[in-house]
């Protein structure tokens, strides 16, 4: 079986698979601050839990956007599973052609989910995931990753309205029946909900004139599902793509 590790700013996402089917998947809260034995309990943990014998894991394969948490996870890979893990890095194959200004800038995570996404749903293609930054990929009919746009996640958006008000409370993200707010909730959350899903279309829209092809896009990330229900453009949500897109480039 093969462990897939996708390491994000605030969560990780890790699936195990066995060949093409993804069989278990977990997300957890990211932090730097924990050693690799922390991560590794956790891990072991998980497994146990699901009857998963350590040794059935034949081979690990990660990708991080958090440089420092790279050789901690190598460690949690060796460790813990007993294999070296692939570590999505600048250079490695995808089978697209990277028409980017700057290859080794691109996040790992943006080429994992490009490859699955190409694989499963075709060219040209979006892919939106919705993390803690929300990042539009774009690959050309000819299968040329041309770049994108990168926006401030919705989790950063509303915590930005709490964190610099003195009177905002937190709120929970969910789509509000009515755009006017009768309380200050309510306001808030037709303010962050609405307004992001106007920049989601705004985006996708921009993106899709300049392309001049009309392409399937897909959703990913925490927030997938959700949008994928309120923006009729988005036409399909795969939480696991990133994963999917590990696992075709390990093979």
């Amino acid at each position: 079986m093969l462990f897939t590790i996708d390491v994000g700013n605030t969560s990780i996402n890790m699936g195990l698979f066995e060949g093409e089917r993804l069989t278990n998947s977990w997300r957890l809260m990211s932090g730097s601050d924990r050693s690799a034995d922390e991560y590794g309990s956790l891990l072991f943990s998980l497994l146990q839990h699901n009857g998963i014998p350590i040794s059935s894991v034949r081979g690990a394969v990660l990708c991080t956007v958090v440089p420092p948490l790279v050789p901690v996870f190598q460690e949690v890979c060796i460790k813990y599973l007993g294999t070296k893990p692939l570590v999505i890095e600048p250079g490695i194959r995808t089978g697209l052609r990277l028409a980017v200004e700057s290859p080794k800038e691109l996040g790992p995570d943006r080429v994992a989910n490009v490859v699955a996404g190409t694989k499963l749903y075709g060219k040209p293609l979006i892919v939106i995931d919705f993390g803690t930054a929300t990042t539009f990929d774009v690959v050309s009919s000819s299968g040329d990753f041309l770049g994108g746009a990168i926006a401030p996640g919705i989790t950063i958006a509303s915590e930005a309205l709490f964190t610099h008000t003195a009177m905002l409370p937190r709120i929970e993200l969910v789509c509000p029946r009515h755009a006017i707010g009768h309380g200050t909730v309510a306001a808030m959350q037709s303010g962050i909900m609405y307004g992001y899903i106007g920049l989601i279309e705004r985006i996708l829209k921009e993106i899709v004139d300049e392309l001049g092809d009309q392409p399937h896009v897909v959703a990913t990330g925490g927030y997938a599902n959700m949008f994928t229900r309120v923006v009729p453009a988005i036409q399909v949500s795969n939480p696991d793509l990133s994963l999917i897109g590990l696992r075709l480039l390990y093979e």
